[in-house]
């Protein structure tokens, strides 16, 4: 379908929808509920849900699954010549997260209870000793189990429908790493089609056309930065331009082992 057409993005969105109607329904603490993990990851499962999507119209989603009874973020992603390798997500949820430092510490915790479902008897229910479903996603790629790329970013629920959109550019679009990490970014978790402002018109049109209810933002989600880890041992980084972020190269260490150098 191409990147960037409105075929491509309307498949996009009916695929946000199915997945945060799902996530809705059954994603918590495993230790709490029984999460339907084999189910919503079996092939099978995919595609009995591609099938019910209409390429020609969009549709309202429900769970496939039975249901069960933010700007704060920052992402690193790095490696070393030794070939370890960490992409890693924090926040602390909301502005200044708990509104309260840890005496001593001066750490402010999050405030990710404010995600729990008030209600008794569902999936994210509150319960003493709980985690709490998130949208930190960072991720790590292999192609016959070596690390191809590392990648991730902030932006609350919008983190993982991006992330996927980075991968899709990747492996589907054939684009570079920055390319990847700096393509116009789509989100809908069922109710408005979020497209940032690079969709053209035209796109933006025929999504309309399709059913979408089509909402023109600046940005969906945060700056994204990542790795490709390429075959000869060499690295490319990239990050784009949501944020600040930057790739960086660092090299250094002992000319030999056991020697230094200072003024005599």
């Amino acid at each position: 379908m191409g990147f960037g057409t409105a075929e491509t993005i309307h498949v996009l969105a009916e695929v946000l929808k199915i997945a945060f109607a799902d996530r809705a329904a059954a994603s918590g603490d495993p230790d709490f509920i029984k999460v339907p993990v084999a189910r919503l990851i079996s092939k099978g499962y995919a595609d009995e849900r591609r099938r019910a999507i209409d390429p020609k119209r969009a549709q309202p989603w429900g769970a496939g699954v039975q249901p069960l009874e933010s700007a704060h973020t920052t992402h690193t992603t790095a490696a070393d010549a030794f070939g370890n390798v960490v992409a890693t997500t924090q926040t602390i949820n909301n502005l200044f997260g708990a509104k309260f430092l840890i005496p001593g510490l001066g750490t402010v915790p999050n405030n990710y209870m404010n995600l729990y479902d008030p209600r008794p008897g569902h999936a994210l229910s509150l319960a003493p000793g709980k985690r709490v479903t998130t949208s930190m996603s960072p991720m790590m790629a292999l192609r016959r189990g070596r690390l191809v790329y590392a990648l991730g970013l902030p932006g609350g629920k919008r983190i993982f429908p991006s992330a996927m959109q980075a991968l899709l550019n990747l492996i589907d679009h054939g684009m570079s790493l920055q390319e990847a990490v700096e393509a116009p970014r789509v989100w809908t978790e069922g109710n408005a089609l979020e497209v940032e402002l690079a969709v053209p018109d035209g796109v933006r049109a025929k999504l309309t056309a399709l059913g979408h209810r089509v909402l023109a933002v600046p940005t969906v989600a945060g700056g994204m930065n990542a790795i490709e880890f390429h075959e000869n041992g060499s690295l490319t980084g990239a990050a784009c331009w949501r944020a600040d972020g930057t790739p960086i190269g660092l090299a250094g260490g002992l000319a030999r082992a056991g020697v230094r150098f200072g003024l005599a």
